[in-house]
């Protein structure tokens, strides 16, 4: 028997109770990205861990920044190793325990010297590098459980649930924890253990709702869980050199490349920018942040059924001329009222273009060959995610304006949409289901 005719016949598609599973994976790990990256660790370092913000966000920045290469280089490497041992769901336990587990330390170091703030840097690139590569196995099994005409529906399932997950879980640690006289559970503030308890309530969340997509989302292959290095670098090798059979996947990457600077440039400096331009309080800017949250997941939601109907292209276009009327919206608006209409725009639109961008990857990515491809898919999210905060910090001091720095998102996001243009959805699907089966079954 050959090793390709050992291999089992795929799980049936489409079953509810797997796509809901799978799709509770987003709503579990949102709480990571919603509490620790952005709204209430990542501040809470900054101010209590360093003697003072300006340092504090200096070398947060450099953590995000070394998370970023981190999970650049490693991404293809470990999505080609799962490939090869169809260890995918192993490899993505691995990945969600590293990431409970680090953030669990998180909660246990309090400020003191530069050692313990050290330490908790340490503790935070792993935990996000573990939730980054996390989601390259993640995204694996959706062309595996859901057919081509749901893929993109389940997509958008994943990252509305994802949006509102996130957010049910930070109302909770301000409602529990960050703002009560007396948190739950009698909980000190001394030494600020009531904020960083909240990193307790995201690793609960975390290992809770990740359980039923281990419990009921099939792996279609098992093997030895190993990391097979020189086996997956010529794996890789193989996929860079039979390039010209996946040229839509290397086209719609690029674009992606593009236009994701941008949507990460709207994420990092959005606060910002109401702050500084439009006086914005904390509170406000909070509340701002917790509106684009629930429009995206709206739009993630609904334009899922779009995606099914249109395609991901067409989906991810529509999206990208919405976001950037919206951003030029933002640009010009002269008041409070009009930023906040520019702001519900994006949300609306940025879920949809990271859902359907997802749901395109998952038509394009080959046989056996999906969380490799993932991993490539992961690393155009992650290469060159310096260049739009960095565009934008340039224009801004240039020309004396943030309207001028956020200008630049304009940008990415419309060499991104002429870059997407020249994608043909079509032959990439086409491609995918042609491609040679390769690598061992273990």
């Amino acid at each position: 028997m050959t090793a390709a005719e050992a291999v089992p016949a795929p799980p049936p598609r489409d079953v509810p109770r797997v796509l809901w599973s799978w799709a509770f994976y987003d709503w579990a790990n949102s709480a990571f990205t919603t509490l620790v990256v952005t709204f209430i660790y990542g501040t809470y370092f900054t101010k209590a861990m360093m003697p003072d913000e300006v340092i504090g966000t200096a070398w947060w920045s450099r953590a995000v920044s070394v998370s970023a290469v981190l999970i650049a280089l490693l991404s293809p490497l470990l999505g080609a190793a799962a490939d090869r041992a169809g260890a995918r769901k192993r490899w993505l336990a691995l990945s969600t325990a590293t990431c409970i587990l680090a953030t669990v330390g998180l909660a246990f170091l309090a400020p003191g010297d530069a050692t313990r703030a050290m330490q908790a840097l340490v503790l935070f690139v792993i935990a996000n590098v573990a939730f980054e590569l996390g989601g390259v196995f993640y995204n694996a099994f959706l062309p595996v459980i859901a057919s081509p005409a749901r893929i993109g529906r389940v997509s958008g399932y994943g990252w509305g649930l994802g949006y509102v997950g996130g957010l049910v879980c930070m109302a909770l640690a301000l409602v529990g924890f960050v703002q009560p006289e007396v948190p739950w559970f009698g909980l000190s503030k001394e030494a600020g253990w009531n904020v960083r308890a909240t990193n307790l309530l995201v690793a609960a969340w975390f290992l809770v709702f990740s359980v039923p997509l281990f419990l009921n989302v099939p792996e279609r292959r098992k093997g030895p869980m190993r990391l097979d290095i020189r086996g997956a670098v010529a794996e890789l090798a193989r996929t860079v050199a039979d390039i010209r059979r996946y040229r839509e996947i290397v086209k719609f990457l690029v674009a992606r490349l593009i236009y994701n600077d941008g949507l990460v440039t709207i994420f990092a400096f959005g606060g910002i920018y109401a702050a500084g331009t439009f006086g914005m309080s904390f509170q406000e800017v909070m509340l701002f942040g917790i509106a684009l949250n629930v429009a995206s997941g709206i739009g993630a939601l609904l334009f899922g059924f779009v995606d099914d109907r249109v395609g991901g292209k067409r989906t991810i276009q529509v999206s990208l001329v919405a976001l950037l009327a919206a951003t030029l919206l933002a640009v010009w608006a002269p008041d409070r009222t009009w930023f906040w209409v520019a702001g519900i725009l994006i949300g609306i639109f940025v879920g949809p273009n990271q859902s359907a961008s997802r749901s395109l990857m998952g038509r394009f990515v080959p046989e056996r060959h999906q969380a490799e491809f993932f991993g490539f898919f992961a690393f155009s999210g992650k290469a060159t995610a310096f260049l739009g905060p960095l565009a934008l910090g340039v224009a801004s001091q240039a020309f004396g304006s943030q309207r001028a720095g956020v200008g630049t998102v304009v940008l990415f996001l419309g060499v991104g949409l002429l870059l997407l243009a020249g994608v043909d959805e079509r032959a990439g699907i086409a491609a995918a289901r042609t491609a040679p089966v390769a690598g061992p079954v273990a």
